[in-house]
């Protein structure tokens, strides 16, 4: 007998949703601290701040193809989802306890591959918990409620921050404790799905990674070129949260601005994901690409503290239509038995992208000033929506979807 399905979902995406609300929860007391931390209290420039931003991520993302293809190999997601997030969890110490900016290298390195082991294995299973014509409502439900925990951690970081102020290191070891809860979550609640192993002839998936191999179509192929291509001019969001002090912005009131970008992000990744299920999900992801582009034009030219609100209860929307819906999407055009390698290799090549995305912003931003960083990235939006547009073309005249 099928489990009992929870608020309209299936127990494993409820349940998946609630361990991303409490990990998110942990890693947003801290991400948007991050930055502050570094140019204020260990006197970082921009340019190792991206530096550190785009090794951590990059670095990690290599994970990602090899956690996938291995859940597959072995038919397991949910040990996956254990480790990861334990090792994230566990890496909390270590920038509470930094003197260096090295050492905060070393906790982002850490925390992100946590989140390279377990993030294809937990797609894959809100993809096999959930029947084909309802993706975007379950990839829009996870995105939503792990981006309530991005709302309810920087609250809380705001919280301590004012009864204790600039005390970032009671912070940092607080935020061990939403983590470990979402581990006990996984533990507990989250159900393996009864899924074959894949018959693999090669030890490694290099050979899927660097050469598309045919079990992955065009679309596939073309998909991860454009939104690799996008993830480029897409770098760390702690040069939005730079951008807001250079206007003005208290450091106090950083917590509050991530916050308000969270919310509206959890706001509009459900009503996005009903939205991309009906009237398709290549239109709402083109309307981000667009909206993107917008976006960074008006981080260019902002000059006043309202305009950093605004565009940044922007950008939430932006997310919204974005993060869930591609993941939607790819799941229509993925093979089922390589579902996981397949969300692998799409979030091996676009976080790779982070590393000469944030190195770029960095320079940039250090030898012209935070100005030419924000026009890289809307012209990379732009014509990745370009290419999206021929892309959409070419599903149409040969009937595919």
């Amino acid at each position: 007998m099928p489990d009992k399905k929870i608020i309209g979902l299936e127990r494993n995406v409820f349940f998946t949703g609630l361990v991303s609300f409490f990990m998110d929860f942990s890693s947003e007391m801290i991400y948007p601290l991050v930055p502050i931390f570094l140019s204020s209290v260990l006197g970082v420039n921009k340019s190792i701040i991206g530096l550190i931003e785009g090794i951590a991520e990059s670095t990690a993302s290599l994970l990602k193809v090899f956690s996938g293809w291995f859940s597959d190999r072995i038919g397991k997601r949910k040990i996956f989802m254990i480790a990861g997030y334990g090792i994230s969890t566990l890496s909390r110490p270590i920038i509470a306890l930094s003197a260096l900016w090295g050492h905060v290298l070393v906790f982002r390195f850490i925390d992100r591959f946590g989140k390279g082991i377990r993030g294809a294995p937990r797609d894959a299973i809100i993809a096999e918990s959930t029947h084909p014509k309802d993706l975007g409502r379950s990839f829009g439900f996870h995105r939503g409620m792990d981006t309530l925990g991005a709302v309810a951690g920087p609250a809380v970081a705001f919280l301590l921050l004012s009864v204790f102020t600039g005390n970032y290191r009671l912070v940092f070891w607080l935020s061990m404790i939403p983590g470990m809860i979402a581990v006990m979550v996984i533990v507990f609640f989250i159900k393996e799905q009864k899924h074959k192993s894949t018959e693999v002839t090669s030890p490694f998936p290099a050979s899927q990674l660097l050469s598309f191999p045919a079990k992955f179509d065009w679309r596939f192929k073309a998909f991860v070129a454009i939104a690799t291509l996008f993830a480029i001019g897409n770098s760390s969001d702690v040069f939005l949260i730079l951008k807001a002090t250079d206007t003005g912005i208290k450091e106090t009131q950083i917590p509050i601005l991530y916050l308000s970008f969270n919310f509206i992000y959890a706001l509009t990744s459900v009503p996005a994901g009903i939205l991309s299920d009906r009237i398709g999900r290549k239109r709402i992801i083109l309307a981000g690409f667009i909206l993107f582009g917008f976006i960074y034009w008006g981080f260019a030219t902002a000059s006043e503290q309202k305009h950093i609100w605004g565009l940044f209860l922007l950008y939430g929307v932006f997310m919204g239509l974005t993060e869930g819906i591609q993941k939607a999407y790819l799941g229509t055009i993925i093979p089922d038995k390589f579902r996981a390698t397949g969300y692998g290799i799409f979030n091996t090549f676009v976080g790779l992208a982070i590393l000469p995305a944030s190195v770029i912003a960095g320079l940039l931003w250090d030898k012209y000033g935070s100005h030419a960083t924000f026009y890289y990235g809307t012209i990379t939006a732009f014509l990745s929506a370009f290419l999206f547009i021929l892309f959409i073309i070419t599903a149409r005249r040969k009937g595919q979807k």
